[in-house]
């Protein structure tokens, strides 16, 4: 069945979607939304069980000043909860570090291996500024490493904790990352969890707007200067299309683009990457961890799987840890139980903890890489590619066709306030006119 008669067809009801599809609609454009899930959201998905919400794909606004997030979940009257990770730092916040030993080390022990992270970084970002284009992360870290002059153990901290930085902002091992794959890692102002929910701010982007749930989207043809897209219901013709789906799934034999995506949009897609990062939550009957503190770092040998633990006990009351499978982490648990992974996470805490170490009462491991939908949580740049590779990516099409999602955003990619303004983009592209973003939240529903 063929259904014709839309000035745009936006595949995935994600963020980035949502944000195009609602501020057309505001412009009075027809726009009907086709989503593969039997929800809204996308990557933002929020589970809710035993009366707590637990956001399993993004859960931070990373810097509440300036962004368009952090208004307009203001404006739909979204609650936040202050918990500033800072990416990953080694002070933003209080930490408590671990030695090789399973010790906690001293606040001085602990404010110089911070010191030698921020020493190293002074270098780095000199040494990332002359690296080649296809070095790696792990290439330039060592060169700023090597002009330390450290003796080995206090070189091998720190190269330790370059590895999980690494793993856990961008969910790739050093060694496939870019040299300027960090460059976005700064956050600017206080950051923001949600204890209802982050899904609550698609839930308000969509209303109003004519979504087709449950839509998946085989091919998209834009040879006559229209856009035809085909689901396993049937067919949608429009004048333009945004495409707004997964780096992973643009790439996959499954999402089929008629004529192939040209230069230099191609290229740009073929140095990114989608990654292996997977959240695993854990509940436990009591708090058996550091007090004062909002992460617990483990150093040496034993940190290679699980090196970091975030406290989220003030979220909802209730002792909970999050740890990151990232990188070759995500990899080797990949087939993994949910009861093998919880083992291997409490290994690690015993040799900290010893037996005060529970059993955790609820688990939650989420597994991205698995969802058809996404094929991982999100994109980095392989070797070769430049952070001009995320605009690129969105170069329009033909004048019919635009892409717009987290990856398409240089400023800061990996993120909702990417998705956001990467949609708002795409809508002012077809319109050929200028939106003030807050027309995004300042109306009300779109309907």
């Amino acid at each position: 069945m063929s259904e014709p008669g839309f000035d745009t067809v936006v595949v995935g009801a994600g963020v980035a979607g949502l944000t195009a599809a609602r501020l057309l609609q505001l412009a009075g454009r027809r726009v009907v939304v086709v989503e593969a899930r039997d929800r809204v959201g996308g990557r933002v998905w929020t589970a809710r069980r035993d009366g707590y919400a637990t956001d399993l794909g993004a859960s931070w606004i990373h810097g509440v000043d300036g962004s368009a997030v952090a208004a307009a979940a203001a404006a739909f009257g979204m609650t936040t909860v202050e918990f500033t990770v800072g990416g990953y730092q080694p002070d933003s916040r209080p930490i408590a570090y671990y030695g090789p030993d399973g010790a906690r080390l001293s606040d001085e022990v602990a404010a110089q291996f911070a010191q030698d992270i921020h020493t190293l970084d002074a270098t780095l970002r000199i040494v990332v500024a002359d690296s080649a284009p296809e070095a790696s992360y792990r290439d330039v870290t060592e060169e700023a490493l090597a002009r330390q002059g450290w003796e080995a153990e206090r070189t091998q901290r720190v190269r330790e904790y370059l590895e999980h930085r690494s793993e856990e902002q961008y969910g790739a091992a050093i060694e496939e990352l870019a040299a300027h794959g960090l460059d976005d890692d700064s956050i600017d102002g206080d950051e923001v969890v949600f204890p209802d929910g982050y899904d609550r701010l698609p839930q308000h982007l969509a209303e109003g707007l004519d979504i087709r749930l449950g839509h998946v989207v085989s091919h998209l043809d834009w040879s006559t200067g229209r856009v035809t897209v085909t689901t396993n219901v049937g067919t949608l013709t429009a004048d333009t299309a945004i495409v707004t789906v997964p780096v992973g799934v643009l790439q996959s034999d499954d999402f089929v683009i008629t004529p192939p995506l040209p230069e230099p949009v191609a290229g740009a897609l073929g140095r990114l990457r989608m990654n292996a990062f997977e959240k695993v939550f854990l509940r436990f009957p009591t708090k058996f961890w550091d007090d004062g503190v909002y992460a617990v770092r483990q150093q040496g040998p034993e940190s290679r799987r699980w090196h970091s633990w975030y406290d989220l006990t003030g979220l909802h009351g209730v002792p909970t840890l999050l740890t990151f499978a990232a990188g070759p982490t995500a990899e080797e648990i990949r087939g993994w139980s949910d009861a093998e992974v919880v083992e291997s996470i409490l290994e690690q805490l015993r040799r900290l903890y010893g037996d005060r170490v529970e059993t955790p009462t609820d688990v939650i491991v989420t597994d991205w890489y698995a969802d058809p939908f996404a094929l991982g949580s999100y994109a980095f740049m392989t070797l070769g590619s430049s952070t001009d590779d995320h605009d690129t990516l969105a170069t329009p099409v033909g004048d019919v066709l635009h892409l717009a999602g987290e990856a398409t955003w240089t400023d800061d990619p990996a993120t909702v306030h990417a998705a956001v303004y990467s949609g708002h983009r795409a809508a002012e592209a077809i319109l050929g006119a200028s939106i003030p973003i807050d027309t995004l939240w300042a109306h009300g529903t779109s309907s």
